[in-house]
Order: C-alpha cells, then sequence, then structure tokens
C-alpha cells in the first residue's frame, strides 16, 4: 500500500512538473513590453556625430545635440528634437550643408523629414530657404511641396514647392511665385 502512495504522489508530480512546463513561456519581447512604455524610445544619444561612407568615400556626415531611437515601433524612426546639420558630399569632395530646427529619420523608407528654418547651402553659393524640406538617401534627392525660396546666380526665385538632386545640378522651384533679379 505505501508503494502505491508513493507511486500516485510520484505520478502526480511529474504531471504538475509537466503541466508548469509547457505552460511557461519565455518571450522576452513580452518581458521587454512590460517594462518599457511603447511611446518611450529604446535609447537616447547626446551630441553625436554620424559619418557615412560609399566606398571609402564620405557622402554624409550628420550632426546633432540629441537623438531618440524609436527603433522599436513597427515603423521605426530616430527623431532629432533639436535639428541636426547635414553635409551632402559629392564625388569630387563639395560639400551641400542642410540645416534645419527640427528632423526625423524613418529607418524603412531612407527619407528624412527636415522642418523648421531649413537651410540649404550648396558649394555654388546656391541657397534653398524652406520650412519643410525631405531627403531621400536612397535617391540623394531633395523635394518639398511646401513654399520654399531658391537663390542661385543672381536670382531669387519663390514657389509651392521645389525638387532637385543633391548637388543642386537639376534644381526647380515648382509653382513659381515670384521671382526678381538681385545683383552680386
Amino acid at each position: 500500500m505505501q508503494k502505491q502512495q508513493i507511486h500516485i504522489i510520484k505520478n502526480s508530480v511529474i504531471a504538475i512538473a509537466m503541466t508548469l512546463f509547457f505552460t511557461c513561456k519565455n518571450n522576452l519581447k513580452d518581458v521587454n513590453k512590460l517594462s518599457m512604455s511603447a511611446n518611450d524610445p529604446v535609447g537616447v544619444s547626446d551630441s553625436i556625430n554620424v559619418k557615412y561612407t560609399d566606398s571609402g568615400r564620405l557622402s554624409a556626415n550628420l550632426i546633432s545635440p540629441k537623438m531618440f531611437d524609436f527603433s522599436n515601433r513597427a515603423f521605426s524612426f530616430s527623431e532629432f528634437p533639436d535639428g541636426i546639420i547635414l553635409h551632402l558630399y559629392d564625388k569630387s569632395n563639395a560639400q551641400t550643408t542642410i540645416i534645419s530646427d527640427y528632423a526625423i529619420i524613418y529607418n524603412n523608407t531612407d527619407l528624412i523629414d527636415l522642418r523648421g528654418n531649413v537651410i540649404a547651402a550648396t558649394p555654388t553659393k546656391d541657397s534653398l530657404f524652406a520650412e519643410q524640406l525631405y531627403y531621400d538617401q536612397s535617391k540623394e534627392w531633395l523635394f518639398t511641396n511646401q513654399p520654399a525660396t531658391y537663390r542661385s546666380k543672381g536670382y531669387v526665385t519663390s514657389g509651392i514647392g521645389f525638387d532637385s538632386d543633391k548637388d543642386f545640378k537639376k534644381a526647380e522651384v515648382l509653382g513659381v511665385t515670384g521671382q526678381f533679379a538681385i545683383q552680386e
């Protein structure tokens, strides 16, 4: 009788242990969700200076005092609440500089959304002034559908949009609302 009771207890313990073993999950993503709000960044960086290279050649340099990393979201992005300075380099190492008060880089689309007092200046002294400008990193293309003013080679042109390659060799003001000549 005693052997039978030990056998029943042993089988019961094994059954309970197996039940616990198969019902418990160790899902790290679920654990991380509990400890962090989905609205919080997964990282905060101060004083960043990121250099992008292409075939060993410097192609861009992004400088910002602060970055929030939201790669924990389904549509991940990096936010620059204090603005950025973005230097773009062509094959001859000529530098176009873009500054803005605020920026977001959307990781899945390679778009940089620059906002607030956006100024772009080329090595040939062409300048663009806008409240918002997008930079498509994969196509190396700048564009906006917001009002923009473009200054180039003796002219200032305003319009309702702007479209250009990163070197401003194919620059076009869209929906021209005004143009006047200036003496340099």
